[in-house]
């Protein structure tokens, strides 16, 4: 079979799991492991869901704790796409039918005032491009039956994205040191993920300047308007129906979830 069948399969196994809610097997069995073969299988469908209408508002980035890196046997992050049809409003209700083995992490969102194009981008050229910071809260998921996953499998999971919401803007970043922005994380009122901007590749913007790069060495820039999840500031919490998720983040704020039943 010729990679491209061999992604076109894998492709068709993860659409076909979210669509069906049904779980599917590890596609590494298929495509392999490499970075390269899970992003053209995440291309296919991503391609596919914007023939189906969907808009792209922006990337998510994983991976970013070294920890899980090593975990899945990488030395770099991964992204996936977001969609307009993935954001709910701080305090909103998250329908669990949406949701695939959900758990939620807490993260800086960056949303951006200029396009990035420039595989080269220096740092003072992404914080001139970024118009503010806001709390977030990611709901990743697993198309893949039990998390079973490797770098391939994440990836082609569109990086086990699946919902977020967005807190409050914060204002301007010169107000705010990103790096030391601490955070907690509440299930059901209790206390259940620290973390701070420092666990985040060093700092969110180092994970932001990743991602412009890659993305722009892609021919896939990123555009004005755009929202960038900068990646985990703690450990994920899994979650279920009924859940009231909240998080705050020092110097950027507060934002607020509850899961549904329906």
């Amino acid at each position: 079979m010729t990679s491209d069948k061999k992604h076109q399969e894998a492709a068709d196994l993860i659409l076909g799991a979210y669509e069906s809610g049904e779980f599917c097997q590890p596609i590494r069995h298929i495509i392999g492991e490499s970075v390269e073969a899970g992003y053209a299988v995440q291309a296919l469908n991503t391609k596919r869901w914007l023939e189906q209408g969907r808009r792209i508002v922006g990337r998510k980035i994983g991976l970013t704790s070294p920890a899980v890196q090593a975990q899945l046997g990488v030395d770099q992050p991964d992204f996936g796409v977001l969609f307009a049809d993935m954001e709910y409003p701080t305090g909103g209700a998250l329908p669990y039918s949406r949701m695939q083995q959900p758990k939620a992490e807490a993260e800086i969102a960056l949303v951006l005032k200029a396009d990035l194009s420039d595989s080269g981008l220096t740092p003072s050229e992404l914080l001139r491009a970024v118009d503010y910071a806001a709390p977030a809260i990611e709901i990743v998921g697993s198309r893949i039956n039990n998390w079973d996953i490797k770098i391939s499998d994440t990836i082609a999971d569109n990086a086990s994205s699946s919902l977020y919401v967005l807190g409050t803007p914060s204002g301007s970043l010169a107000d705010v040191d990103l790096g030391d922005a601490r955070m907690v994380m509440k299930k059901n009122g209790k206390p259940v993920s620290y973390g701070a901007g420092v666990a985040c590749l060093g700092h969110p913007l180092n994970a932001a300047l990743w991602l412009a790069r890659t993305c722009a060495a892609f021919g896939d820039n990123l555009k004005a308007g755009d929202v960038i999840l900068t990646g985990a500031l703690g450990p994920m919490v899994a979650i279920d129906e009924g859940d009231f998720v909240e998080a705050d983040i020092s110097g950027i704020g507060a934002v607020s979830l509850s899961i549904s039943s329906e």
